[in-house]
C-alpha cells in the first residue's frame, strides 16, 4: 500500500518507524508485536476514532483494516496494561528535540522566549467505573426533590504545553495519585522533562493562581525557569498589598471609545509567605461587547442588538527582570495560558475523545498508556497540519477534523484498491 503523506513526513522527519520499534511491553509469548499494537492505538487516535471497540472494528473491515489488520480489543487492553510507559516517553522526547532542532518552537511575539503553561483536568468522572488509582470525592445529587450524596470516581491529570507558538505544543502529561496535589504533580512532570529535555528547552512557565505558591515557585527556580503566575484570593497578603499600591495614576494606559485599558507595574512587591520580592503588572480592561440576541417571546424572530461593558482585572507575579521590555509583555505572557485550556484541553475533549473511558475500570495503566498515545498523536497531527496542509493550501482552509477524514479515506481506498 503507498503511503500516505501523513506517514511519509513521520518518517521522513522524526524517523518515526525507528522510534516505534524501540517500544517494549511485559507480554511474556505476544501474538501480535508491541509496535503492531501502538500503531493500531496511534493511528486510531489519528483517525479520531472514540473507543477501542471500534478501533478494533477499523482493524477488522473498517479504514485500518489493510495498514494494521485484525487485532481484537482484548489484544489492546491487554497490551495497553503492560506497556512501557517509559519507553513512551522517550518517544515523545525524541519528537520534541526534533521539533525544537527544526526552530518549530522559536517566537517572535515572546521575544525568542519558549513559554509553556501547566493547567490540569479532569477525565473519566463516573460514580460506577473505577480504578484502583482513582480519585474519589462525595458529591451532592437532587433526585426529583430529595437530595442525598453520591461517590464519584474520576481521575485528574496535569499538562505541559508550549504557548508561544503559533499552535500550541504540549510537552507531557501527568496523571494525580491519590492524596497528591496538582502542584505536585506539575512539579514532578516539569522534572521528568527537565531531565529528558534539558534545562534550556524551556524559557519561562505560566500558569494560574493555584501554582502562585511559595514551595511550587522556589521549585520551579530551582528548575532554571523564569515564571508567570496569576494572583488570586489564595495569597491574600500579597493580593491586598498589591490592590493598595494600585490605588494611584496607572503606569500606562489606552483610552478608545470601545476600549480602555490601564496598567500598573510594580518593580519590588514583599511577598511574605515566600520572604522574598517579586515584580508584579496589574490590569484593568473595560471592553464595549455587542451581542445579537432573538427574544423567545418575539413571533417575528427579529434579532435585537444588545450593548453593554464587560470588565476584567488581571494582576500577575514574576520574576521575570524585564531591563528595556515594557511591563505590558508581562500581562501578554500571563495570558498566554488560556491556550491551554481554549484549544489544547477543548480539541483534546471535543474532537480526539481524551474523556472518554475507553480503558478504564481495572486498567488503570491502559488509561494512562492510552492518553499518552492520543496525546502524541494530537501534537504529530497537529505538526503535520500546519506545516504541510495548511502551509500548501490556497483557498479554502482545511479544518484539523478534515485531516483525520483524509487519512480514512485513504486507507479505506487502499482496501477497495486490493480488492
Amino acid at each position: 500500500m503507498r503511503r500516505h503523506q501523513f506517514e511519509a513526513y513521520l518518517q521522513k522527519v522524526f524517523d518515526f518507524p525507528t522510534l516505534v520499534a524501540q517500544l517494549s511491553d511485559r507480554r511474556r509469548f505476544p501474538q501480535h508485536p508491541c509496535q503492531k499494537v501502538f500503531e493500531a492505538l496511534f493511528f486510531g487516535a489519528v483517525l479520531h476514532c472514540p473507543s477501542v471497540h471500534q478501533l478494533e472494528r477499523e482493524c477488522h473491515d473498517g479504514a485500518l483494516g489493510r495498514r494494521i489488520g485484525p487485532i481484537s480489543e482484548d489484544t489492546l487492553r491487554y497490551a495497553l496494561q503492560r506497556l512501557d510507559l517509559d519507553a513512551v516517553f522517550a518517544l515523545w522526547c525524541a519528537v520534541l528535540k526534533r521539533l525544537k532542532r527544526n526552530g518549530l518552537l522559536r517566537a517572535r511575539e515572546t521575544r525568542g522566549l519558549v513559554v509553556a503553561a501547566v493547567d490540569g483536568t479532569e477525565v473519566c468522572r463516573s460514580q460506577v467505573r473505577c480504578c484502583e488509582t482513582c480519585l474519589v470525592r462525595t458529591i451532592s445529587r437532587v433526585v426529583g426533590q430529595v437530595g442525598h450524596e453520591v461517590t464519584e470516581y474520576y481521575h485528574r491529570l496535569v499538562v505541559v504545553a508550549v504557548v508561544s507558538t503559533p499552535f500550541p505544543i504540549p510537552l507531557g502529561v501527568r496523571f494525580l495519585q491519590p492524596g497528591e496535589s496538582e502542584a505536585a504533580g506539575a512539579l514532578a512532570l516539569l522534572r521528568d522533562l527537565t531531565r529528558c529535555l534539558g534545562r534550556r528547552f524551556l524559557d519561562v512557565l505560566v500558569g494560574d493562581a493555584l501554582y502562585c505558591t511559595a514551595p511550587f515557585v522556589a521549585a520551579v527556580e530551582a528548575l532554571g525557569l523564569e515564571w508567570v503566575f496569576t494572583v488570586k484570593d489564595n495569597q491574600p497578603e500579597l493580593l491586598d498589598d498589591i490592590e493598595a499600591r494600585t490605588r494611584g495614576l496607572p503606569t500606562a494606559q489606552q483610552l478608545e471609545p470601545a476600549r480602555q485599558w490601564h496598567l500598573w507595574y510594580l518593580p519590588e512587591v514583599y511577598w511574605a509567605r515566600a520572604d522574598r520580592t517579586v515584580r508584579v503588572v496589574r490590569t484593568e480592561c473595560k471592553e464595549l461587547i455587542h451581542r445579537f440576541t432573538v427574544p423567545r417571546h418575539d413571533r417575528r424572530r427579529r434579532t435585537v442588538k444588545a450593548s453593554h461593558w464587560e470588565h476584567s482585572t488581571n494582576i500577575y507575579a514574576t520574576n521575570l527582570a524585564l531591563l528595556n521590555i515594557p511591563p505590558a509583555f508581562i500581562e501578554l505572557l500571563g495570558k498566554s495560558r488560556w491556550r491551554i485550556d481554549t484549544e489544547v484541553f477543548q480539541t483534546l475533549t471535543t474532537t480526539c475523545h481524551l474523556k472518554r473511558p475507553s480503558v478504564h475500570a481495572r486498567h488503570d495503566q491502559a488509561l494512562v498508556g492510552l492518553t499518552m498515545i492520543r496525546v502524541l498523536a494530537y501534537l504529530l497531527t497537529l505538526v503535520f497540519f500546519h506545516r504541510q496542509v495548511l502551509s500548501h493550501a490556497r483557498r479554502h482552509l482545511p479544518s484539523y477534523r478534515h485531516l483525520a477524514h483524509q487519512l480514512a479515506l485513504h486507507y479505506a481506498a487502499a482496501i477497495h484498491d486490493s480488492s
